[in-house]
């Protein structure tokens, strides 16, 4: 498995809408400025995360920029998605209606 943060794994980030990307895009910045600034202070303990934040980021931008090319797919939103479930259960409710109708 690759180096990195186990919460942004690939798969994981299929699932991340866009606004949810560009956060963890800006919290892995800040956190590589601070790793880095802690470096540069002598009061870094763990210099394998400067590379697995590096990687974090560049998966980051990897999906972003995949997602502008239509390479990958953009996530529903989580309220079309539950709308689209009601309405197909609505759907099937109404078909079930109309063919207790007919039988009878």
């Amino acid at each position: 498995m690759a180096i990195g943060t186990k919460e942004l794994a690939p798969a994981e980030l299929d699932t991340f809408e866009d606004q949810r990307l560009v956060e963890e895009l800006r919290k892995a910045k800040e956190e590589l400025f601070n790793l880095r600034f802690q470096s540069a202070t002598g009061q870094l303990e763990s210099h394998g995360r400067i590379r697995a934040v590096k990687r974090d980021i560049a998966r980051l931008y990897t999906v972003i920029r995949e997602r502008e090319l239509g390479i990958r797919a953009t996530p529903a939103p989580a309220e079309t998605a539950t709308k689209a479930k009601k309405s197909k259960a609505k759907k099937s409710e109404d078909d079930s209606a109309t063919a207790e109708g007919e039988a009878e």
